[in-house]
């Protein structure tokens, strides 16, 4: 999401609003608190590793044989009635979605590759907006300079645990996938 909010209309609006709206714009954008954001074209590293992600969750989803799907960005995730975004990656269980869905309820894993004009908000505003969705279970940032992954784990109770990892395996359970870190970042 780019630092720079209102690049529609000006009142507040709510999810519902936003997606009517969208429907006929250019470019891709998100609310957070009633307000549109545009999102800022991505570099080409940034590009890279999300594909990297969308490869690695496929063959992970595969070779668990877990009927979950992954969803590569474009997906809205709704986090209350005036809040959505659109991660970089996300995976869902459970039944499949209606071909004309626009929006995946209930993403168990959530991933955003950082960008310089995103990290406070992908740090901050969505890391807290993730985890109100009892669904969220993990939610990784990927940071393209320093090769690492920064994995939020839902807990007990209402605690999120934090590993820094740039190397070695992420185990995402639930719904049982293991991701390598080196391969989100490898060269192909």
């Amino acid at each position: 999401m780019s630092a720079q909010p209102r690049t529609g209309p000006t009142a507040r609006m709510t999810v519902d609003e936003f997606l009517a709206w969208t429907e006929g714009q250019p470019g891709r954008h998100e609310l957070l608190n009633g307000e549109v954001f545009a999102m800022s074209p991505q570099r080409a590293v940034h590009a890279r590793v999300k594909y990297r992600v969308h490869r690695a969750l496929d063959r992970a989803i595969l070779a668990a044989g877990v009927p979950c799907e992954m969803f590569p960005d474009g997906m809205v995730v709704r986090v209350d009635a005036e809040t959505s975004f659109e991660p970089d990656a996300l995976v869902r269980c459970g039944d499949r979605l209606a071909d004309s869905a626009v929006e995946a309820d209930a993403p168990v894993i959530v991933i955003e590759v950082v960008s310089p004009s995103t990290r406070h908000i992908d740090t901050g505003a969505k890391l807290m907006g993730y985890f109100q969705l009892s669904s969220v279970q993990h939610y990784l940032i990927l940071d393209t300079e320093r090769r690492t992954v920064i994995h939020h784990r839902r807990s007990t109770g209402d605690l999120i645990e934090t590993r820094i990892a740039a190397s070695g395996d992420l185990s995402l359970d639930p719904p049982g996938l293991t991701l390598a870190v080196a391969a989100l970042f490898a060269e192909p």
